[in-house]
């Protein structure tokens, strides 16, 4: 029997979710090039080359366990549906950045392990001893994950910067996954504050709430031109970004990551300037364009592509 377009369109659809496994695979056993999946995104911005790389995917079920937790479920079903999305699963993925700028090779965030930064950074032609600055935006397990294992760094020439008050808070805190990943290394951090850069064009804000001393960064090129590195300001690009104002269970101060992100949105929206969200679509990229009611996420097309030109 001969399969028709329709016909593989459709048995694709019937695959499992169970079949969305997260990405883990490591750089030292990837297959050969032309077989390895595409795992970053290259951006020409001015006299700054951004990578923004995936670190992992997967497929999760009742999202509002997570996402909207003060919303009603008629709420939250009204709008998933508006944006062509189902109500009871979801889908995630991590994306740290690398910011190539003069000498420096910054990488922010490192997934949940080593073999999935590795495999990311594998993919945009970056090793693991070419980065010169690890810059760690706050303490979850999905951003420090890779950044050790068996009490060795797997950026061996990185400097390492991170949060005053991110890291006094951690330190306290008796985390197991700090305790392996980080606290091994902890004499060995820069500690910043907002408005401190990590380079110059590179400048840290203060983006308290998701946990107590997340920062974010904000890019500025050669051009003037601006971009935001947004770490986990809004978590998903509907259901806490569109509604700025609903809970998510990973904020650590609810109220403060509310009142973060509808400064941080309207921010965005009002001066016109892209960002890159660690848990937006792949490649994470875009802008956001204020509605009636809240806000909507705009992916990236070929803005970049035009401004390189």
């Amino acid at each position: 029997m001969t399969m028709t377009r329709r016909m593989a369109l459709a048995s694709g659809a019937a695959l499992p979710l169970a079949t969305l496994a997260p990405l883990a695979a490591s750089a030292q056993t990837a297959p050969a090039a032309e077989d390895t999946p595409r795992l970053s995104h290259r951006i020409e911005f001015g006299n700054m080359t951004i990578n923004v790389l995936l670190g992992g995917e997967g497929a999760g079920t009742e999202p509002q366990k997570t996402f909207g937790l003060n919303a009603s479920a008629e709420d939250f079903n009204e709008l998933s549906e508006e944006n062509f999305i189902p109500a009871d699963r979801s889908f995630n993925n991590y994306a740290p950045v690398v910011i190539e700028v003069g000498d420096e090779v910054i990488l922010f965030d490192t997934s949940v392990n080593p073999d999935s930064i590795l495999a990311a950074l594998a993919s945009a032609g970056i090793a693991p001893d070419a980065i010169t600055t690890l810059v760690i935006t706050h303490m979850h397990g999905d951003h420090i994950g890779g950044m050790s294992a068996d009490g060795t760094l797997t950026f061996p020439n990185a400097k390492l910067v991170t949060g005053q008050v991110e890291m006094d808070y951690w330190a306290q805190s008796g985390n197991e996954t700090f305790e392996s990943k980080v606290r091994p290394f902890m004499d060995d951090f820069r500690l910043i504050s907002g408005d401190d850069e990590v380079v110059p064009g590179i400048k840290a804000i203060e983006a308290f709430g998701h946990t107590p001393g997340m920062l974010m960064f904000m890019l500025t090129n050669d051009e003037g031109n601006t971009l935001l590195v947004a770490a986990d300001m809004t978590n998903h690009y509907v259901w806490s970004l569109a509604r700025p104002e609903w809970e998510v269970r990973f904020d650590m101060d609810k109220p403060t990551a509310i009142a973060t992100r509808q400064k941080v949105l309207a921010m965005l929206s009002e001066e016109k300037i892209p960002f890159i969200g660690y848990h937006m679509p792949f490649p994470s990229v875009g802008y956001v364009a204020e509605t009636e009611d809240g806000f909507r996420f705009v992916p990236a097309t070929y803005q970049f592509k035009l401004a390189a030109s």
